[in-house]
Parts: structure tokens; C-alpha cells; sequence
């Protein structure tokens, strides 16, 4: 059936890229618009449901503190006898645009520029849920309602903001999930012209960590001097989580404490120029650590700080502030749980607090690493797929990358079904700027990314008379 594929992949292209513009116009930030995101989810549904799939439904569960969580859709097909089900996972939620002025062009309006789709959610992931839908436009019809494999769509709400709502929804609508291979379209490729597969993950801490050094503030005329005011002592103790190289130095996560060393065997190889080129890093600018680069990039502990709460400088005046605090982002090997990665953060801060400065460390959010294993007759055809799909000569060409970002909820579903192969793949490339400004995917990569998974879930189904 594969020519057949490719042509109904071909006549569904059109289509799809008109209906991923019209999702991306939903400006869908589960972190902020939480009614755009039940417009989003409702859009979706409609997808879904004119792809083909009668049982389609939106739903939700509750959240840690009891309120319900951000609208997710399930939209179903059942398997046929001896057949495989198959769940395909994206999601509907986006990351905020942030500031207007860093968009060449609205971050709402899908505008093509030089074969690639700009706007917030392009890539990460409305594709993946276009990706989706279009392979199901091009499949479900050929095999009527007797061939082929059963599909599950789950379309997540709330991706964005770390899935809190995601262990209770799995515990509440498991049966409607179950499959024995899961597909997460929510990763990258190691370019546009060639595919990859993501075998491994790091996990994530998010902490934020507070500094005060006075009851109240002061002028800092009068008592600048022997007085420390907490942006300083916050500066120092954050300066004090890297070592001069500027690898991690916290105890039981800084590389000569094993913790990521190695990797798995056969990591490709990433070059300091490829590197430098795809973050945009400034010339004269030091990369931080040592070792290999995919090491540093997928395997070992990585941390940011990425927010800071100080005195913005338009209201600043002769003052030593009394507290200050900063969002620090941890990225956990595989292998180490989140929660003692983050009591060897706090107690790194804890130990090395600045003169005498109280310190607090409070968590924020956590997700579990994920490393699979690529070994199987489900990655034997993902890899055939993909290798069909982007025009290579061998399936041995498809990369098997590790990702350096955290996609918490795999871990969970890997608990939940674990007899299941789970497959990430996805449309991102290395120009696709996901959660930054001028997010925008490959037109190219979108076209190969949906005639690879039709052709996958052509492969998986069982071979009968007259196929």
C-alpha cells in the first residue's frame, strides 16, 4: 500500500496546512489563556472527529490542589481483530508569545517565510496534532473499517505548564489509553534532511530559591559598606552553583560524580560550530564544561537560572534590598530520580549561603527522565518509516538523539503500560526556535514527518488478503 500512501498523504497536505494555520490563530497558552485553550481543545476535537474517528471526547481531571485541569481530547478508533492499537500523543497548549517586538512577524498569524511556517505553536506541537490528523486523512479511508491498526488520539491542554493534571487523568481514563505503541509526536530531528528518533530525556527540577539579609530595606548611603544588601549575596550563591569551567558543581551532580558521565554507546556526534550556529551563542562566548557535547547536552545535569527577582533598574533608588530570589531550572541525568536531585541542590545552597545570609530553597515542579530502547520489530518499521519518508538510502541513516529537555508524562505512561513500545519522533528541527521567538517549522520537515507516520501505521497493521 505504500504508493497508495504517498499519494493520499500528498492529497491530504493541502488540508492539513490550512487547518494547522487556523489552530495556531488560537492563541492557546495554557500558562495564561485558559479559555483559548478550551477553544483550542474544541477545534481539535473537530479535527479529529472529520478525520474519521466517531468516539471522540474532551475531557479532564483534576489537578493537585482539586480544581480540574486544562481540557485534553481522546479520540478513538478500535483495533480490528489481531490487530495493534496504536496511541498518538501531541498537544493543543502553547508556551506565552513573550514580547511582541521579538517577532518578525505576529506570533498568532501563521506567515510563511523561505519554506517555513512562523508563529507560536507552528512546531511545538499543533504540527504534531496536524501530523496526526493528516495521517489518519490518508490512512482511515483505504482501510475501511476492517484493516488497518486501532488508533488512540490524545491531544494534551496543559503540556506547556509541566502536565499537573496528567497522573490523575491517566489514572482516571486508563482504559480509554491503553495501546501497545505509543507514538509522541513532541520531539525534534537531528535536521530538516535527516530524521531522528529521541531514545533518552533528561528529567526536570524547577526550584525557586530566596535570599534575605534584611528585615526591611535601607538607605544604602547610611548603612552601604558593612551591611549586605540580598541581590549580592543572591548574585554570590548563585555563582557558586558552577565550577570555573562552568559544569554544574553541586555534589552528587557535577560530572566527576558519574552522574551522566558516559551516555548510552553510539551518541552522534555534536560539533562545537553546529552547536554555536543552532543556539546562536556569540562569538567569543565560552561553551560551559567539558567532554563531549552530546554528553553535556542530553546526559548530564544542567542548570539555569531563568527568572530572577530583584529591583527592576527604572525603579531603583539608593536602597540595599533585604530579600531576593531566582527561578533555577535543574535538567536530571537518566538514572537519578528529581526529587534527590533536588535535595542535592538545596542542600548545595543551604551549605554555601553567602556570610551569614538566611537562605530558603522551595520546589516547584518536577519530571522524570526517560531513556528507552531502540531495539525491536516497532523501531525496525519506525525506522523504515522514517528513512521512506525523508528519501535516505538505508534506515541506518535515522539518529538516535538524546534530547537534552524533559517530556515528564512519558515517563508515566511508560509505568502505566509497560509492555508498550513508545516512539518519540516530531517535526522539530534545529532552526525551529520553540519556545523563543520566531518559533516556525519546516514545510519540508511537515510533509516528510506526516507521510512517515502514515507510513508506519500502514506498517503495523496485520498484512490480510488482497492488501
Amino acid at each position: 500500500m505504500t504508493s497508495t500512501v504517498d499519494d493520499a498523504v500528498r492529497a491530504a497536505l493541502p488540508g492539513v496546512r490550512a487547518d494547522l494555520e487556523a489552530l495556531v490563530r488560537i492563541p492557546s497558552a495554557s500558562a495564561t489563556s485558559p479559555q483559548e485553550v478550551a477553544r483550542s481543545a474544541a477545534a481539535v476535537a473537530g479535527l479529529l472527529r472529520g478525520a474519521g474517528l466517531d468516539d471522540v471526547r474532551v475531557l479532564t481531571a483534576p489537578g493537585p490542589d482539586g480544581t480540574p485541569g486544562m481540557p485534553a481530547v481522546v479520540g478513538r478508533r478500535p483495533a480490528p481483530a489481531g490487530a495493534p492499537t496504536v496511541l498518538l500523543y501531541a498537544h493543543h497548549d502553547v508556551q506565552p508569545p513573550g514580547t511582541p517586538d521579538g517577532w518578525t512577524s505576529p506570533a498568532f498569524e501563521p506567515t510563511e517565510r523561505e519554506g517555513r511556517l512562523f508563529g507560536r505553536g507552528t512546531a511545538d506541537d499543533k504540527a504534531g496534532v496536524l501530523v496526526h490528523v493528516g495521517a489518519l486523512r490518508a490512512l482511515l479511508p483505504a482501510w475501511g473499517p476492517d484493516g488497518g491498526v486501532g488508533v488512540v488520539v490524545f491531544v494534551e491542554g496543559e503540556e506547556e505548564v509541566g502536565s499537573p493534571s496528567f497522573a490523575a487523568f491517566l489514572a482516571e481514563h486508563r482504559d480509554l489509553l491503553g495501546a501497545d505503541v505509543i507514538v509522541v509526536a513532541d520531539s525534534d530531528n537531528w535536521s530538516v534532511d535527516v530524521p531522528s528518533l529521541t531514545t533518552s530525556l533528561r528529567g526536570l527540577v524547577d526550584a525557586t530559591v530566596t535570599v534575605r539579609t534584611l528585615d526591611h530595606a535601607v538607605h544604602s548611603g547610611m548603612y552601604g559598606g558593612p551591611v549586605l544588601d540580598a541581590t549580592t549575596a543572591l548574585v554570590r550563591l548563585l555563582d557558586r552553583l558552577r565550577d570555573d569551567d562552568g559544569a554544574v558543581a553541586v555534589p552528587g551532580l557535577r560530572p566527576t560524580d558519574g552522574a551522566g558521565v558516559q551516555g548510552p554507546a553510539g551518541l552522534p556526534e555534536v560539533t562545537e560550530e553546529r552547536l554555536r550556529a543552532d543556539a546562536g551563542v556569540l562569538d567569543g562566548v565560552q561553551l560551559l564544561g567539558s567532554g563531549p557535547l552530546a554528553q553535556r547536552l542530553w546526559h548530564r545535569a544542567a542548570l539555569t537560572v531563568i527568572g530572577v527577582d530583584v529591583t527592576p533598574i527604572e525603579r531603583a533608588s539608593n536602597t540595599l534590598a533585604p530579600a531576593a530570589r531566582a527561578r533555577l531550572s535543574l535538567r536530571v541525568p537518566p538514572g537519578l530520580s528529581p526529587e534527590r536531585a533536588f535535595a542535592l541542590l538545596r542542600e548545595h545552597l543551604l551549605a554555601t549561603a553567602p556570610l551569614g545570609a538566611h537562605v530558603e530553597v522551595e520546589l516547584d515542579e518536577t519530571g522524570q527522565a526517560f531513556s528507552g530502547d531502540v531495539d525491536g520489530p516497532v523501531y525496525d518499521a519506525a525506522r523504515a518509516a522514517l528513512a521512506r519518508a525523508w528519501g535516505l538510502s538505508s534506515p541506518a541513516e535515522v539518529v538516535h538523539a538524546g534530547v537534552g529537555g524533559s517530556i515528564p508524562f512519558i515517563a508515566e505512561l511508560v509505568e502505566a503500560f509497560p509492555g508498550a513500545t513508545v516512539l518519540v519522533t516530531g517535526v522539530e528541527d534545529p532552526d525551529t526556535r520553540a519556545h523563543g521567538h520566531d518559533e516556525s517549522l519546516s514545510l519540508a520537515v511537515l510533509e516528510r514527518a506526516l507521510l512517515a507516520e502514515a507510513l508506519l501505521l500502514d506498517s503495523l497493521a496485520p498484512r490480510r488478503a488482497g492488501r
